[in-house]
């Protein structure tokens, strides 16, 4: 019996010692010069619909390949993705619109235009067949039925909405970024049900969850990751990022939430369990890579980005200059998990 108990502490701490380690494998290079902002996963056909400029790329996940390129999304910000409805829906903040494109061939079924200004962030809510589209200038977000495309309601929120998350039984989580507020609303009843301060978080962007353990994943202009209880709305704990954060994933596999900072890094949380967290890696990616999309099939993390000019001097006319981007450089990063010892 003791030799047997021996034994199992062996193999327990063998395992404690195996972790995931993340590094960049690969670079999808995509034609154009257009800027970028979120990129989505479609799991069931393992393609991947990346925002640039006026169009979004479609890429096969099997080759790397672009394979479609959808035309007409001005402005374009977000894609949800329906696979139950064989739909993709895509916000084009320019014309206030909503493009929703067939998931098997890529062709328009329908471009609705809505009330909503500067539509960004979308979520589609598999619980109600909703699709959310959060809408910059106007603070608020307007609902359509996923199999009708008709537009349903528009809540108002009180702030600017950025990134939203369901937990998958009735309730959506959206960040608002002026107001450093969490606020949930119900997909049933489509209204705002509560309001959460997440301080000392600052401009909160991209929003992850853990639908087991009920941890919301906010990451903020100030270099913090705030953890919150999805049920009470109460802050768990507070965790250092890297600057220029604007999108999270969550691996609910492996328990890992992963903060893409435009500086060129990952962050890299480990969940312990629902109250203890810490930082496991810094992943180094590329500078502008801000955004990021997970793979639950791989594990595969994507994150957009492109090569930059010098940055010009400030001038009385612009005083916070950007860098332009260099021509034909835009890609997609892959990073890939590698077990280590």
């Amino acid at each position: 019996m003791k030799k047997i108990v021996h034994l199992l502490i062996i193999v327990l701490s063998i395992s404690s010692c195996v972790a995931q380690n993340y590094k960049v494998s690969k670079k999808i290079n995509i034609a154009g010069d257009g800027g970028w902002d979120y990129l989505t996963v479609d799991e069931v056909n393992q393609h991947l619909f990346v925002s640039h400029g006026n169009v979004v790329e479609v890429i096969d996940l099997k080759t790397d390949k672009t394979i479609a390129t959808i035309q007409d999304t001005k402005g374009v910000h977000g894609i949800a993705i329906a696979n139950e409805v064989n739909k993709a829906f895509i916000t084009c903040g320019k014309d206030n619109s909503v493009t929703i494109v067939d998931l098997k061939n890529f062709e328009l079924i329908e471009k609705v235009t809505i009330q909503g200004q500067r539509p960004d962030a979308v979520l589609y809510d598999a619980f109600s067949k909703k699709v959310f589209t959060y809408n910059a200038k106007s603070n608020d977000t307007t609902v359509l039925d996923a199999l009708t495309n008709k537009i349903v309601k528009t809540i108002p929120l009180g702030g600017k909405p950025e990134f939203s998350v369901t937990n998958t039984k009735g309730l959506i989580y959206v960040n608002i970024e002026d107001k450093n507020e969490i606020k949930t609303i119900d997909a049933n009843k489509l209204e705002v049900t509560a309001t959460w301060s997440i301080a000392p978080g600052d401009e909160p962007s991209g929003l992850a969850i853990d639908v087991e353990t009920n941890r919301l994943f906010s990451v903020c202009g100030n270099n913090v990751m705030i953890i919150v209880d999805a049920l009470s709305g109460k802050v768990v704990q507070k965790l250092p990022i890297d600057e220029g954060c604007d999108g999270v994933a969550f691996d609910a596999k492996n328990k890992l939430a992963f903060s893409s900072n435009g500086i060129g890094t990952i962050t890299v949380v480990k969940e312990e369990n629902a109250n203890t967290f810490l930082v496991q890696q810094t992943i180094k990616t590329q500078k502008g890579a801000r955004t990021i999309a997970l793979n639950k099939t791989t594990n595969q993390l994507y994150l957009p980005t492109a090569d930059f000019e010098s940055k010009p001097a400030p001038t009385t006319e612009n005083p916070k200059p950007r860098a332009s981007l260099k021509p034909n450089s835009f890609v997609v990063l892959i990073v890939n998990p590698i077990s280590k010892k």
